[in-house]
């Protein structure tokens, strides 16, 4: 499987930036996951934009945002084995700046996850969802994951 994490704005902080290569040297065992940047900009249209460009034709686009569904880990390992079971091999998750992600980026996703109500900073959102991959991975080949 190979996935996408696709954002706006880049990560500035030394520790966001160590958990990220963590997640993603975790990850490697499990499938080719990859980070793309786009810049963030103050207009939402205009970033959104940028990162429709970024959305490979061939790749099931999963868009983060509160309007989304919610799943459980369990669930989102589930969802992700299900994918991949019907052929979608290639994942994008695309995560928005500041702002969230426009109406045009949601209307082109193939699916609207969200991990909460509550609203959380695009950088640490990147994070949270390297962590929920992995553990998707861990979860579908039922695996321990250390608490």
């Amino acid at each position: 499987m190979n996935i996408t994490i696709l954002c706006a704005g880049s990560l500035k902080e030394k520790y966001l930036k160590d958990a990220e290569k963590e997640y993603l040297k975790r990850l490697s065992r499990y499938a080719k996951v990859t980070v793309t940047e786009t810049k963030e900009y103050d207009y939402i249209e205009k970033e959104g934009e940028e990162l429709l460009k970024k959305i490979k034709e061939d790749s099931f686009a999963i868009a983060l945002a509160i309007c989304g569904d919610a799943m459980s880990s369990k669930e989102l390992a589930l969802y992700l084995e299900g994918l991949g079971i019907k052929g979608e091999s290639n994942i994008t998750f695309v995560i928005g700046g500041s702002d969230g992600l426009s109406n045009k980026v949601l209307e082109k996703a193939d699916s609207i996850l969200s991990f909460s109500k509550l609203t959380f900073p695009h950088q640490l959102m990147r994070i949270f969802l390297l962590e929920q991959i992995y553990r998707s991975f861990k979860i579908i080949k039922n695996e321990p994951y250390h608490k």
